[in-house]
């Protein structure tokens, strides 16, 4: 058999066993491993590619750092007390806690930077406010998975660190260009879910109160203050995403460190109401305690243990691929559609379809490489379309048959992950649509870099 008939058998094969539930990780390795044979690689060479990935760039360490900061603002409380107060300022709307609960997902991100801690961490806190206030149970866990959605353009991004290391892009302005496209998603889901919530009639409502608005602000006040440190970092050049990471990792262990004594001698509730807290209760989160700690590293561990081999595998499959003449064929693919509109849309249906198939990881690490340089020789600026492409990319996460997002909110809330599947169509409908628009308007995410 020829060369071209292995590999075609090679994945179908892996094809089968991603359908059969095989992880990612292990779906990529076997046909990494397969083709190497097919193209006569050592598997030596394999190994030594596998090590190069993470010996290449400082900027790949801001990742287990961003995902620890995510780990920490929830367990020290601080992430509760964002949601309060989103649902403080939205809740006398129609659908405010479900609107609410996007808007934490967007001032999550802002610190954690990961997805899945958005959609687990806000999914886990609010699906049960939401059952009790009226809601569906299946439209409260697709708000959340798709709530997550924006974990990974509202800096700081995961997968912005790793497009800015493959592309060669500094990736403070990928951090930069994403914060308004970002908002633009939590504002067009929050449009969505109004609309849903009026129809259905879901929802209780609160007065709007400038007490209770402002009480929860001072009590955020650690989340904003995590937020605007980083973003202060980044956008000023005091220290590079990497070094933001950990300076935010340091910030997050002291303030949940000295929380954690100060609300015991308080003697807080944890669990009591915003409302019915005094100043002083608000001004410290519960936090947490010196033994507490290593859990904490060990749970962001784990999810760090599972994306840098996810990294490490793509980039060598990408490699594969390459020798194979699949990038190539892409390229030319989309070369041939025409001038600029048309490369662009073409590029954007690309990566929703992979999307759909794929994690987004996968798909920036593949098609990036391929479809960045065509964009910039029709006249895309590249930051700009970095934007496009991960936003794209964090549509596929509600997007079957894969939809991790869809997986994780089914995990955390219960709820059966075919139930989901008709609750996230509006939100995936204003995802789109603003996702069209950045890409129409490149100033959406360019305005906001200082050299542009």
């Amino acid at each position: 058999m020829t060369d071209g008939t292995w590999v075609t058998l090679i994945s179908l094969g892996v094809t089968m066993l991603f359908m059969l539930g095989v992880p990612v990780l292990l779906v990529i390795a076997y046909w990494v491993i397969g083709c190497s044979f097919v193209l006569d690689l050592t598997l030596d060479n394999t190994g030594a590619e596998l090590m190069n990935v993470f010996n290449k760039g400082f900027a790949l360490l801001a990742m287990p750092l961003f995902i620890l900061t995510g780990d920490l603002i929830n367990q020290s409380g601080i992430a509760r007390r964002l949601s309060d107060f989103a649902y403080s300022c939205l809740g006398w709307l129609r659908g405010g806690l479900a609107m609410a609960a996007l808007g934490a997902c967007g001032l999550f991100a802002a610190i954690s930077g990961s997805n899945s801690a958005t959609t687990a961490t806000i999914g886990a806190m609010l699906h049960p406010e939401m059952v009790k206030g009226g809601y569906d149970e299946r439209f409260s866990a697709a708000t959340a998975a798709a709530g997550g959605t924006v974990g990974i353009i509202i800096p700081p991004s995961i997968i912005f660190i790793v497009y800015g290391f493959l592309l060669n892009l500094p990736i403070s302005d990928l951090f930069v260009a994403g914060i308004l496209p970002g908002t633009l998603m939590v504002v067009g889901m929050q449009f969505a879910c109004w609309i849903i919530c009026r129809i259905n009639g879901w929802g209780y409502l609160i007065p709007l109160q400038l007490n209770r608005v402002l009480k929860t602000a001072f009590g955020a006040w650690l989340g904003f203050f995590a937020i605007g440190l980083v973003l202060w970092g980044i956008y000023t050049g005091k220290f590079s995403p990497t070094e933001a990471a950990g300076v935010t990792v340091g910030f997050c262990i002291i303030a949940g460190l000295v929380s954690y004594p100060l609300n015991k001698i308080m003697g807080s509730d944890r669990d009591k109401p915003a409302t019915e807290k005094s100043f002083a209760e608000m001004f410290v989160v519960e936090g947490f305690t010196i033994p507490q700690i290593p859990s904490i590293v060990v749970r962001s561990a784990q999810i760090t243990g599972i994306l840098a081999p996810l990294i490490a595998i793509s980039v060598v499959m990408q490699q594969i691929l390459s020798l194979l003449g699949a990038q190539q064929t892409i390229s030319d693919f989309v070369t041939s559609m025409g001038g600029y509109y048309a490369v662009l849309f073409t590029s954007m249906a690309i990566v929703f379809f992979s999307g759909m198939v794929l994690e987004s990881l996968p798909v920036t690490i593949i098609l990036a490489p391929i479809l960045a340089p065509i964009a910039v020789s029709v006249g895309i600026d590249p930051i700009h379309f970095s934007v496009i492409f991960l936003v794209g990319a964090s549509i596929g996460f509600i997007t079957p048959p894969y939809g991790l997002n869809l997986y994780v909110a089914s995990g955390v809330t219960g709820v059966p992950y075919f139930r989901l599947l008709p609750y996230t169509v509006p939100y995936l409908a204003a995802l789109i649509c603003v996702w069209v628009l950045v890409a129409l308007v490149p100033d959406l995410a360019l305005i906001l870099l200082p050299n542009r």
